[in-house]
């Protein structure tokens, strides 16, 4: 039954990481390569890490892939959100095809400030509240 399991897991973590090196190659920028190897990537090598864990059962082997996969669940969006936000203040377009920019009009590249949320209309609709 562990044998069934360890083949299940390990195929499926080798799917994930076929799709998202599969993914790399096709997707047509640099923000949605991004994604596909944050979210295929890791749950991939998730899954051969459980794979790994299935097939020795022990309990040294399975205390260091629970805290392989954590750190890598941790790291891994952190990381990504990193390249994507240093891509974009570096100037790297987005697809042809992208339909919202959200930081179009909010940071500037000759002072590297990045502007937040303009509160100043919003204050001014906001009802007073009745002393």
């Amino acid at each position: 039954m562990t044998d069934i399991l360890v083949y299940i897991t390990s195929g499926l973590g080798a799917l994930f990481v076929l799709l998202a090196a599969i993914g790399t190659l096709r997707m047509p920028d640099q923000y949605l390569r991004i994604s596909v190897n944050t979210k295929a990537a890791t749950l991939g090598v998730g899954l051969l890490l459980t794979a790994a864990a299935l097939f020795f059962l022990e309990m040294s082997v399975t205390t260091r892939v629970i805290a392989v996969i954590i750190f890598i669940l941790i790291t891994a969006p952190v990381g990504a959100h990193l390249i994507g936000r240093t891509s974009y203040f570096l100037g790297n377009k987005l697809w042809g095809k992208s339909v919202i920019d959200d930081l179009e009009d909010k940071y500037n590249k000759s002072t590297h400030e990045l502007k937040g949320h303009d509160n100043e209309d919003e204050k001014d609709e906001k009802p007073k509240p009745k002393a």
